[in-house]
């Protein structure tokens, strides 16, 4: 019986390339999973949760280093998230600083969603101020909006639900919406940005609130949650 052929060496080094990638690309993978900002940049640090999240154990939250959280609360003139009311005992039951987001709609009469807003969250002093997602663009609408009319719009949305909350809102600004209708420079509010890994500049200003990692893995619940840190 004839000898068996050498194993060629460029295939054991190409074996072992794909080896060494696989492996730096699951390293990558669970690093982007983990990733959190320091504490010594950023000490106070929370998440935004809703419904898709599940109910989530705010007390577990707590003790595994969570300081605030943010609640999906409204959208439109009528969207209601569906644990809500559940998220909204569970976290006042654990003791946690929290505040309600509101998804705003352009297509939507400002007076409509803050009906909306004003019959769902309630007038709280002790609630951090109320964060308004400004994603969807009027471009969308059925019925044409200008840029001017989704500014006065909006203005007119955060002085009726900032008469509600007894505070200044923020804006949970996307970038799109931002690149479309400058808001950042118009409308004088902080801001909340969102930008992976990497601290976003895309409104020409400072921002107070930064969703740092969208997809973090934890202990606490089944799903990744929504990350983010307060600018010192």
């Amino acid at each position: 019986m004839g000898r068996k052929r050498a194993f060629p060496w460029r295939w054991r080094f190409a074996a072992l390339v794909l080896l060494l990638a696989a492996s730096g690309g699951m390293y990558l993978w669970w690093q982007a999973q983990h990733w959190m900002p320091l504490r010594e940049d950023f000490p106070t640090q929370g998440v935004l949760v809703g419904g898709h999240d599940g109910p989530v154990d705010f007390r577990a939250m707590a003790a595994t280093g969570v300081d605030f959280v943010y609640l999906e609360a409204s959208s439109g003139e009528s969207g209601r998230d569906a644990l809500l009311g559940s998220n909204l005992r569970a976290v006042q039951d654990s003791g946690l600083p929290f505040g309600v987001l509101h998804a705003y709609d352009p297509c939507i009469p400002a007076e409509r969603q803050a009906a909306n807003f004003v019959t769902i969250v309630p007038r709280d002093a002790s609630m951090l101020p109320p964060a308004i997602v400004l994603e969807k663009l009027a471009v969308d609408c059925a019925d044409p909006v200008s840029e001017a009319a989704v500014e006065s719009e909006l203005t007119t949305f955060l002085n009726q639900i900032e008469g509600h909350t007894g505070q200044s809102a923020i804006l949970k600004l996307g970038d799109a919406f931002q690149q479309r209708y400058g808001i950042a420079n118009r409308i004088e509010r902080n801001l909340w940005l969102e930008q992976a890994y990497f601290q976003p500049g895309y409104a020409g200003r400072p921002w107070r609130l930064w969703t740092a990692n969208p997809r973090l893995s934890n202990e606490v619940t089944d799903s990744p949650v929504r990350w983010v840190v307060v600018q010192p």
